[in-house]
């Protein structure tokens, strides 16, 4: 199968190339001004490295790689040291690059690690989840956590490109490959409702990735994000709608320490925003109820626990999307017409929660 190009606008526009066993896309994404090329790994992902090592290796870069934890685990503050450590030993310049292979967690820091870097060096970014394929890697979006709060510490370092080879999928686990599908299905409802019927047509088949539909979901997810990245240097702040869902789902990650599927966090998000826009007299009740049978048929949770709301509040409060004291939401006015809602009343928010606790 050929490779598909969607390309991603900027002051440093990049291609999204999706396909499937297309490594050897990779120094062509990488160029020709790099000598030394330094591969951040998920060091549980060494087989899946391998490849890129080679065609990196044999394309005449002198190639490191370098394995970090799993996970969100590699998303610490002395991870990040010890790689500026090695790059040091390596002798890494400017014109060197950064590769990052793994998860959304991986990309992430592999991203900070490159922005960071010499006050900013080359990144290719080489998703191998489906969530890091959709999401995390493209756009720009750098970050490591801390104990208060997830992605609080990065910065904006758009890729030099990115490469999702579909191939890498078939290793995942399937709750984690479906959990991936949550910010496919959010790509459906804020901008292209193709997607929720290609997931409610065939649900078995979305939750796959040797289901039919697999190239089209991620080319359409990728496409969605591309649009907005690109629409938002005319209409600053247009991406902020990418975050349907995500001001609920930050705080049960947090509430959870982080050991909750983001995709999961997500996806009970999303049915709040839905619940919250309907109860601001936004959305139809139909569209709540599609948010819910859709994401249930993709095999993804729509409620979280009764008891937890204050704390979910509390941890709210410091999500990148307030404004000081004031919560701003994505919400939705109806079928991919994103909006935001600024400051809703105590009350409205605890309201909501209730339409989500079980």
């Amino acid at each position: 199968m050929s490779a598909r190009r969607i390309r991603v606008g900027g002051a440093g526009p990049y291609d999204v190339v999706i396909g499937t066993g297309i490594a050897g896309e990779l120094p062509g994404l990488v160029g020709t001004a790099a000598r030394t090329v330094a591969v951040i790994h998920d060091g549980a992902l060494a087989e899946i490295a391998r490849p890129v090592v080679t065609a990196l290796t044999e394309a005449g870069y002198r190639v490191a790689a370098l394995p970090v934890p799993q996970g969100e685990a590699a998303k610490e503050a002395d991870v990040l040291v010890g790689l500026w450590s090695r790059f040091a030993e390596l002798g890494m310049t400017r014109s060197d690059a950064i590769v990052g292979v793994g998860g959304g967690a991986t990309t992430d820091l592999a991203g900070f690690a490159a922005a960071s870097w010499l006050r900013g060096v080359r990144s290719v970014l080489v998703p191998t989840t489906l969530l890091g394929m959709v999401d995390a890697a493209v756009g720009g979006k750098t970050g490591i956590n801390i104990p208060e709060g997830k992605n609080l510490v990065g910065a904006f370092h758009p890729p030099g490109g990115v490469l999702c080879d579909l191939a890498t999928l078939a290793a995942m686990p399937r709750e984690d490959y479906v959990s991936g599908l949550a910010e496919v299905v959010k790509a459906g409802f804020i901008a292209d409702p193709a997607i929720l019927d290609l997931v409610e047509k065939d649900p078995a088949g979305a939750a796959s990735p040797s289901g039919p539909h697999t190239l089209e979901l991620v080319e359409r997810a990728v496409r969605v994000k591309a649009d907005v990245v690109s629409a938002d240097l005319r209409e600053a702040g247009l991406r902020e709608i990418l975050n349907y869902g995500h001001t609920l789902a930050h705080a049960i990650e947090k509430e959870e320490d982080y050991r909750f599927r983001h995709g999961h966090a997500v996806a009970i998000g999303m049915v709040y925003a839905a619940e919250l826009s309907a109860l601001a007299g936004r959305l139809s009740e139909d569209v709540v109820a599609r948010h819910r049978s859709v994401l249930t048929a993709a095999g993804l949770p729509v409620s979280y626990r009764a008891g937890a709301w204050p704390a979910l509040r509390a941890a709210m409060a410091i999500d990148k999307k307030s404004r000081g004291s004031t919560l701003r939401f994505v919400v939705l006015d109806g079928l991919a017409e994103p909006g935001r809602l600024e400051g809703p009343a105590e009350e409205l928010l605890a309201a909501a929660y209730e339409r989500v606790a079980r």
